[in-house]
């Protein structure tokens, strides 16, 4: 990335914290650097109960995309992003925690239980990524023919790795032509469907609110040559799967790197787990100047997925597929809702 990579995201105080401040002032503050995760359609699908020495993370399901994702899998991936970075805040004030997952056998809404104490865990890998929170961004737009060095994929992949996930590179020229097909063929289903476009229309705003997508960053106008605040009236009314397909094409090919995150099983506990490793891995990028987007359309399609699957040659089960490369300099950050709205 550029020189924007550290800018901070809007409607977000991200500043030095007294040494002095309470706990509940600390906690309060390091969910302001957990909602700067990434989140589908940045839905912002989480909220937060602060104790006196604790932080509940629970997910949103007023915020959830039930046709493309009907069982909430990406939901709860984009909540184990926010955990991670709640973790790397936690530990860059020194602040040891003990985290029990899905806490509750009566509410499945409740996904992690973060006790926290100055002498509890603290884990010092964290500590360099903590300044990337503030400067990771999805770059929708194409990226330059920059390669991305051996030792940076490499560490793009331990990151992964490290949180349990199974991290797969695409390089082979055939694998690569088989994703493009598996992602133009997902996006003639995904937009041949009205409830798929009027889900999707939802969430795309004309001018930035504190959660979804601007047209102009979702790509959308430019795709339809037409002016911003009657893209997301176009989406909803008309099939455009096939310009679609074109765009992601063309980004595909054009992105230096392409990375599959993988898990094991496909359940609650595997999901939360995949998102905290697409946060590592995605921080780690922030640092080395890179940027990413998703095209996770085959995923979000079980018989395209199996296929993909079985295409990359992956034992375990796709859950992201991320393009990786040095994208463009970015004016602003995708929005985020207030505190006020996330603590509960």
């Amino acid at each position: 990335m550029s020189s924007d990579t550290h800018a901070p995201a809007p409607n977000i105080a991200v500043h030095s914290l007294d040494p002095q401040a309470s706990m509940n002032k600390k906690l309060r503050h390091a969910v302001q650097y957990a909602v700067l995760a990434p989140s589908s359609h940045n839905s912002q699908p989480w909220h937060f109960i602060v104790d006196d020495d604790s932080i509940t993370l629970c997910a949103d399901r007023m915020r959830a995309l039930p046709v493309v994702d009907p069982f909430d899998r990406e939901l709860t991936i984009s909540c184990g992003a926010a955990l991670f970075n709640l973790r790397t805040a936690l530990n860059h004030y020194g602040l040891g925690y003990r985290i029990t997952l899905f806490p509750s056998q009566v509410d499945p809404d409740m996904l992690a239980h973060v006790q926290v104490s100055e002498r509890g865990y603290q884990d010092e890998s964290l500590a360099p990524l903590f300044n990337a929170i503030p400067g990771r961004a999805t770059v929708r737009k194409a990226f330059s023919s920059t390669p991305v060095a051996d030792n940076v994929r490499h560490s793009l992949i331990e990151a992964g790795e490290t949180e349990g996930a199974q991290i797969l590179c695409i390089d082979d020229a055939v694998k690569r032509s088989r994703l493009a097909d598996l992602i133009a063929e997902a996006d003639a289903l995904q937009f041949a469907d009205p409830c798929f476009r009027r889900e999707l229309a939802c969430w795309i705003h004309p001018k930035r609110s504190s959660d979804g997508m601007p047209a102009d960053a979702a790509g959308v106008a430019a795709l339809l040559n037409l002016a911003v605040p009657i893209a997301a009236s176009a989406i909803r009314t008309f099939d455009i799967g096939e310009g679609m397909a074109a765009m992601h094409h063309k980004l595909l090919a054009g992105s230096p790197l392409l990375l599959v995150v993988a898990t094991d099983s496909d359940i609650r506990e595997a999901w939360l787990a995949a998102g905290q490793a697409l946060e590592r891995l995605l921080l780690s990028a922030t640092r080395h100047g890179l940027t990413a987007s998703y095209l996770n359309q085959p995923i979000e399609i079980a018989p395209l997925r199996e296929r993909l699957r079985a295409s990359a040659g992956l034992n375990a089960i796709p859950q992201l597929l991320l393009r990786i490369g040095y994208g463009p300099q970015i004016a602003e950050r995708a929005p985020r809702r207030p505190l006020s709205d996330v603590l509960w």
